[in-house]
């Protein structure tokens, strides 16, 4: 194992809140290293290809970078090149495609183990989000090649008979979406209705769509088992019936990995969102020197933090550390 020379903090995750925390560090005169599994951003890259989100570029400016797009609400490709340059301009030390296994030692000397190194560090910060861990339906056939827990795109459904399995905001716009790119679209819904925090210009034109029969819509209804050319399904009456399906959207929403997390001595609270312990305050973990940043807060609880609001999540983190840590002289 190549061991390298010490950081004062390592930060795991380059997703916008993992970038906003190396940024506070440079501001302190603090030497951090973000390691990051993925690409930049990675979360982001992997959202739908022609999505836009839903808040304006304002709310998604991080270390006081101005955040410039074309219209109202910025795009994914404009996201990217947006976090991207934040990155490149105050010269963080980034190393992509390098995952953490393992986070060895104490508070103040931690070793930071990836499959190409081993790095030592004071402090840790973990901001990995959740957006790489589906939670998974755990019914026969999920494993088939047809199954995914992400959308990208419409194209490759047009012409198929498309399940789509989820009730939020991504079921209905990839619904929707897959629809008027002439996909045969059938969405199940285990409740009775979408999820309450479906936006408000959505709702009403996916309910049209069922209403008009565009769109067959099953309601209280669960997958059973997904088969090569057909998936099975279950009503609240207990009754399973069989439909034609080519391809499998499983929009069940995603969670922090608990695995690592626990790996790493992080305990998680016994509540409704399995929320990962820490004060929420200063946002340090159970596990002293290791501090959470970014959505990981929440646990399950993915509708509680954003971009928007977790933005002030590194502001908090450095003042506590600022004044409960002498860092070593650079």
């Amino acid at each position: 194992m190549i061991r390298v020379a010490g950081y004062d903090v390592v930060i795991i995750g380059a997703g916008p809140v993992g970038i906003a925390c190396a940024v506070e560090a440079k501001r302190r005169g603090v030497r951090a290293l973000v390691l990051e599994k993925g690409c930049l951003v990675n979360s982001i890259y992997h959202y739908p290809v022609t999505m836009r989100f839903f808040s304006t570029p304002d709310l998604l400016e991080i270390a006081g970078i101005p955040f410039v797009c074309q219209s109202e609400k910025p795009t994914r490709r404009e996201a990217l090149e947006y976090y991207r340059r934040v990155a490149e301009f105050f010269e963080l030390e980034i190393h992509l495609y390098e995952e953490v296994l393992d986070i060895q030692g104490r508070n103040g000397d931690f070793r930071v183990i990836t499959p190409k190194r081993e790095y030592l560090a004071a402090k840790i910060i973990v901001a990995t989000g959740f957006f790489d861990k589906p939670r998974l339906m755990r019914v026969p056939g999920e494993d088939l090649v047809k199954v995914s827990h992400y959308y990208h795109e419409p194209h490759p459904y047009a012409h198929q008979d498309l399940l789509i399995v989820g009730s939020g905001n991504s079921a209905a716009i990839a619904a929707l979406e897959c629809h008027r790119h002439h996909a045969r679209v059938t969405v199940a819904i285990r409740g009775g209705d979408f999820h309450a925090g479906v936006k408000y210009w959505i709702l009403p034109d996916i309910k049209n769509r069922i209403n008009h029969e565009e769109i067959t819509a099953f309601f209280h209804t669960r997958v059973v088992e997904i088969l090569p050319t057909s998936v099975l399904l279950q009503n609240r009456t207990g009754e399973t019936f069989e439909i034609p399906n080519d391809f499998v959207l499983a929009l069940t929403g995603y969670e922090p990995n608990y695995e690592f997390l626990h790996r790493i001595g992080i305990n998680k609270v016994e509540d409704e969102f399995h929320t990962p312990a820490h004060d929420p305050v200063s946002y340090e973990s159970n596990r002293p020197g290791i501090y959470l940043a970014g959505v990981i807060v929440g646990g399950r609880h993915t509708n509680k933090w954003f971009i928007e609001n977790s933005r002030a999540h590194p502001v908090a983190i450095f003042d506590h550390l600022q004044n409960n840590w002498t860092f070593p002289a650079s």
